[in-house]
């Protein structure tokens, strides 16, 4: 049980440290805690130290030239996509050290847990914002697509209607006899009857 004295100086102590006041400590103190930066609760993506910039802007690159992002959220989605793959490539390379170089044996069971745990949730992530990019663009095509058949179809309907016409124009004429059928219909003249 703690003294009236070191409650006292407890007290006193904690007056001392109320932690960074500029915005600069502020970030800095923020960042503290960052181990591995797997998570972040503000959802802040962004490189560690040790990590190859250069590696990251070429995997950045490659998906974005595959997907080809048109519109705001197309590019929101392929920077899903490549935040994502990244830090599954990060938990990899920390599970990779949860184990002894020496022996190869698993030697942090924990850490190798989580960093598993979090590579499965940033393949999950990778693949939700493909899923979803991918549909958007389905249902794009399929509203293009409806438009182009309701297109055709408004032109096969014209043609149709101009054939109607076009028969209804002939229907109404009267019918002209060939040259050959006129000849023929006058030397047939009413029949005469031999008594």
């Amino acid at each position: 049980m703690s003294t009236q004295a070191q409650i006292l100086a407890n007290q006193a102590n904690s007056q001392k440290s109320t932690g960074p006041s500029s915005n600069i400590g502020k970030e800095t103190s923020s960042r503290n805690r960052i181990i591995h930066g797997l998570s972040d609760p503000e959802n802040a993506f962004f490189l560690l130290a040790f990590e190859d910039e250069s590696r990251f802007e070429v995997l950045k690159g490659r998906l974005t030239r595959e997907h080809q992002p048109q519109t705001e959220t197309e590019h929101i989605l392929v920077r899903r996509m490549w935040e994502s793959e990244w830090l599954r490539l990060r938990a990899i390379r920390f599970q990779n050290l949860c184990f002894n170089p020496e022996n190869g044996f698993l030697h942090n069971e924990k850490h190798f847990a989580l960093y598993l745990r979090y590579q499965t949730t940033h393949e999950r992530a990778f693949y939700k914002a493909l899923n979803e990019l991918q549909k958007l663009r389905n249902e794009k095509r399929k509203r293009e697509i409806g438009f182009e058949s309701q297109k055709r179809s408004a032109e096969v309907h014209e043609i149709k209607k101009e054939a109607h016409n076009l028969k209804k124009q002939r229907a109404a004429q009267p019918v002209q006899p060939k040259k050959g059928e006129k000849q023929a219909a006058a030397s047939s003249g009413p029949l005469e009857t031999a008594a």
